[in-house]
């Protein structure tokens, strides 16, 4: 397992997401007046850095399980689908769909990257993993990590998160969120080598509870351990 895959699919996978959207600026009907007459559109002052965190805490704390469609695009272009499954704090499950062979499993200690094919299973600390921080019951962005850019617009907003302690070195995390109604829309990792990869979630349902037996590590399959 490579670390910019590892990166990529444990950057942001136990986070609860709340269902998304993307609205554009608000439109003002032209005045009934002469036709050369038009007026501005009217767009929404953006928030400042304190909301943005402030918002994105309430937003992460408010949910608690959640399923979802993902894509994910690697730096190379390449693209994989597949599903995601949370059960905070600290169990999710990222099922890639074929022809990619690989389950990324946190059962609330530990993180294990399974690969069908190869028949072989990685385990981490979750502590290794980026933004682990948000496994906890409470979200305290301003606290619990290190942000380094905060910016946002009528339309949207986006934290950028530096993590020290991850496996294999120093990774970046931008998330990005829609203004209104203020919902997590994607992320995107720089891992340790400068490798990008963006993430974008649909069709999320959170009323339903996932099965808990999706978050179970077999220990028949720990071939390798990192531990």
């Amino acid at each position: 397992m490579t670390t910019r895959l590892l990166a990529a699919v444990l950057a942001f996978a136990v986070i609860p997401l709340a269902a998304s959207a993307e609205t554009g600026p608000l439109q003002l009907q032209p005045a009934r007046k002469a036709a050369s007459t038009k007026t501005a559109p009217v767009t929404a002052p953006s928030l400042s850095p304190e909301d943005v965190i402030t918002k994105a805490d309430e937003y992460f704390n408010t949910a608690g399980t959640m399923q979802a469609d993902f894509t994910q695009i690697g730096g190379d272009g390449r693209r994989t689908d597949g599903k995601l499954y949370v059960d905070r704090p600290g169990k999710m499950r990222f099922t890639y769909a074929p022809p990619a062979t690989l389950e990324v499993i946190a059962d609330g200690t530990s993180v294990a990257v399974i690969d069908r094919k190869l028949h072989t299973q990685d385990l981490y600390f979750i502590a290794q993993t980026p933004l682990k921080f948000l496994l906890k019951d409470h979200i305290d962005l301003a606290q619990d990590a290190q942000i380094i850019d905060v910016t946002s617009d009528a339309k949207d907003a986006s934290i950028l998160i530096e993590d020290h302690q991850t496996f294999g070195g120093t990774s970046r995390i931008r998330l990005t969120f829609s203004i209104e109604p203020f919902a997590l829309r994607q992320w995107t990792i720089t891992d340790p080598q400068g490798y990008e990869t963006m993430v974008s979630l649909n069709d999320m349902d959170l009323a339903s509870k996932p099965d808990p037996a999706l978050f179970r590590i077999s220990s028949e399959r720990m071939l390798n351990s990192r531990n």
